[in-house]
């Protein structure tokens, strides 16, 4: 390990990257003295205690940190808002075996929130109906004809998972067709609540849980701890039925949580690791089948869930059939999950086969719109070519790009465009989309800070792209203003070693809230570097000055600044900065260098 370098400094005295950020020590001199006294208290190593002081623990939090608990860190269920009417409601559909609907969403939340509601109503004797909608022809959430759908198939009660908080004119019909609704969602919703039995959720206003980080399968795991207790409690399961192990259920919620890219904090943290330990018993069929049609080698992390796992199932509900991910995770038939994954692996190519077409397009429009206006504070793109269902990944390629909110619009025959946006830290892209549609710009529209979506007339588009630069203007500003990548600590090539890689896992799982440490590798020789795979990925080598050396992989990168800098210095020593990983080609793990910035090397 290399010796720090002064906090009050720009790291290495850079003050512009590649990726135009400035380097700065994640930890002052207060900061390195608490992770001293951490790391001694605790009996682990200094730059695990670093990395844990960087993220905002300290003494006292740091002591439960390394083995989350549910048990500790979970509240009563009934700290939410309506949640004991809704394990009410659902314990008696239960008792009574009506018959009961599954709404979900076609994301990855929706769909392992449905499959967890739907198991565990397995369990107890009822074979739920799942419903989840067209991504293209219905929409997000419930819409009247859906309502008369499942109502006309005899469903007494529907519940809605990751969806329902803004359905008013859904829920109104099923109310109105004497048909109960349980809304359980962790989207942000205003004070006006549509009419049903019960709506959990952490974001509503009135809700003082301190749970709205939750992503929707924590709030549906949550609901059924509630639920189970009242199946207790009225002696349910001394009918015959044995209680189910809910813990048992962790993977479905580890995987949504990940995969819904909210803060890996709290009980989120804790639904991870203890979901990963149930992944790796390969308890769930359709999980299994879905590692394998992925390739996952290793033990599965993070990593594998988001980036792996997570686009697979997603495809189902962006190009094909978005009922395939839940009925993947819960089928119990080895030969269906391996058919339904392999349909999923095929989707999902063809996905990103549109997604590069779709691509080359929106970068082009983006670029048009810079050249007009450097300053422009927000990107939209559209068109009538693009595909409804990869909206969402066009847009967040953009704002990685470009440093900026970022939205894609699909424009349907009836001349109405449905888009997604992505945002940068520190620009409310929620907020700003609520208000256009309070303000008449949007047909419709939602979301939260980080992530929106909406539906706009295509003659708005242009009076919404104005709108969204005088609306976001001074957040992007001062956002890109100060953008820093903070550095925890510096290493050498040599220094980057399987067991320095395994002992930082315990300072994770990495992800959303709780970033993956970047270290930097100072004045280290770009051995090799070339350009592989479709998506213009660089792949290198680097070593240092003692001839050690550490492979590397750069992500879509051949076309930007930093590959740039990379490709052009083959020979040349830069600063390179990113973090480390296992990867486990032909199960021999090796570590491995995933750069995220770089710097040129100034002289003295």
């Amino acid at each position: 390990m290399l010796p720090d370098l002064e906090a009050s400094k720009s790291y290495l005295g850079v003050d512009k990257s590649a990726k135009e950020r400035r380097w700065v020590e994640s930890l002052d001199l207060r900061g390195v003295e608490m992770a001293s006294a951490i790391a001694q208290g605790q009996d682990i190593p200094d730059i695990v205690a670093r990395v844990m002081v960087a993220r905002g623990l300290n003494m006292e939090s740091a002591e439960h940190y390394l083995d989350p608990s549910i048990k500790r860190l979970m509240p009563d269920p009934s700290c939410m808002t309506d949640m004991d009417k809704a394990a009410e409601r659902i314990a008696l559909a239960v008792s009574k075996r009506e018959k009961i609907a599954i709404f979900g969403d076609y994301d990855v939340d929706g769909a392992t929130s449905s499959a967890l509601m739907a198991l565990f109503l397995r369990h107890c004797g009822c074979e739920a109906t799942i419903y989840i909608p067209d991504r293209i022809f219905e929409g997000y959430g419930p819409n009247p004809d859906a309502m008369d759908q499942l109502i006309d198939q005899g469903h007494t009660l529907i519940l809605t998972l990751d969806c329902g908080s803004t359905s008013f004119d859904a829920l109104q019909h099923a109310h109105e067709r004497k048909t109960d609704v349980v809304v359980i969602d962790h989207h942000q919703v205003g004070e006006e609540l549509p009419v049903c039995v019960a709506l959990v959720n952490p974001n509503r206003q009135d809700d003082l849980s301190q749970l709205g980080h939750l992503a929707a399968v924590g709030v549906t795991f949550m609901s059924l701890v509630a639920t189970n207790r009242t199946l207790r409690q009225k002696g349910f399961y001394q009918s015959g039925i044995r209680p189910p192990d809910l813990l048992g259920w962790l993977d479905l919620v580890a995987l949504g949580t990940v995969c819904d890219v909210v803060p890996l904090i709290g009980l989120n943290r804790a639904f991870v690791v203890k979901g990963l330990m149930v992944i790796r018993s390969n308890h769930n069929i359709g999980l299994n089948a879905l590692l394998a049609v992925s390739r996952v080698s290793g033990p599965v992390s993070p990593y594998h869930l988001g980036f792996m796992l997570g686009p697979r199932i997603n495809a189902g509900g962006r190009i094909g059939d978005a009922a395939l991910g839940a009925r993947l995770l819960t089928s119990s038939d080895p030969s269906e999950a391996e058919h339904i994954a392999s349909e999923l692996e095929r989707l999902n190519r063809e996905r990103q086969a549109l997604e590069q077409i779709m691509l080359e397009d929106a970068v082009a429009q983006a670029e048009r719109q810079l050249l007009e206006d450097p300053d422009c504070a927000g990107i939209v793109t559209f068109s009538s070519d693009w595909h409804a269902g990869i909206v969402g990944l066009l847009a967040s390629r953009l704002k990685e790009r470009f440093r900026r909110p970022a939205f894609a619009i699909a424009i349907g025959p009836d001349g109405k465009g449905t888009g997604s946006g992505r945002s940068i830290s520190g620009s409310d892209l929620g907020a700003a989309v609520r208000a256009a549609v309070g303000e008449g710009m949007l047909v419709k529209g939602g979301g939260h800070a980080m992530a929106a979506g909406l539906t706009i007339e295509t003659d708005k588009i242009r009076e919404f792209r104005h709108y969204l630069h005088e609306r976001l203007c001074q957040q992007v500003s001062q956002a890109r203003a100060s953008e820093e990548l903070k550095i925890d600590a510096a290493l050498t090539a040599s220094g980057a070693s399987e067991e320095l890689v395994k002992t930082l896992e315990k300072a994770g799982p990495y992800g959303a809230g709780n970033p993956e440490p970047v270290f930097v590798f100072p004045s280290h020789k770009i051995a090799f570097a070339d350009v592989v795979g479709q998506g213009g990925h660089i792949r290198c080598t680097i070593s240092n000055s003692s001839g050690g050396k550490l492979k590397a992989i750069c992500f879509r990168a051949s076309e930007e600044p930093i590959g740039k800098l990379l490709l052009d210095n083959r020979g040349s020593s830069l600063h390179i900065a990113g973090s480390l990983s296992l990867d486990y080609w032909q199960g021999r793990p090796s570590v491995q260098l995933r750069i995220i910035d770089a710097s040129e090397v100034k002289g003295p």
